[in-house]
């Protein structure tokens, strides 16, 4: 197998932290993915529950991270580089 090589099937599993604050934000499988039609990974779509069913009344809005926000996919986590206000 390539070592660069990752699988979204593993990636799932994957601990979203920011280097900014140190806050995690779930896994990556909790969130969604933008993907474009070549099948490169355009945006981590981070909280939210619109059209996903939900026992809680709170709605935790969603915030779109640019793929290139991403700055390391280490062995269990994925780091990204964001500013912006983030919902845990």
């Amino acid at each position: 197998m390539d070592k660069k090589r990752k699988y979204f099937s593993d990636m799932e599993k994957y601990e979203i932290i920011n280097i900014n604050d140190g806050d995690k934000y779930s896994y990556l499988g909790h969130n969604d993915v933008i993907i474009d039609e070549d099948g490169n990974l355009k945006k981590i779509m981070l909280g939210g529950s619109e059209g996903k069913i939900s026992l809680f009344a709170n709605k935790v809005p969603t915030v779109e991270i640019p793929w290139d926000k991403v700055k390391k996919i280490g062995s269990k986590t994925i780091i990204i580089d964001f500013e912006g206000e983030l919902e845990k």
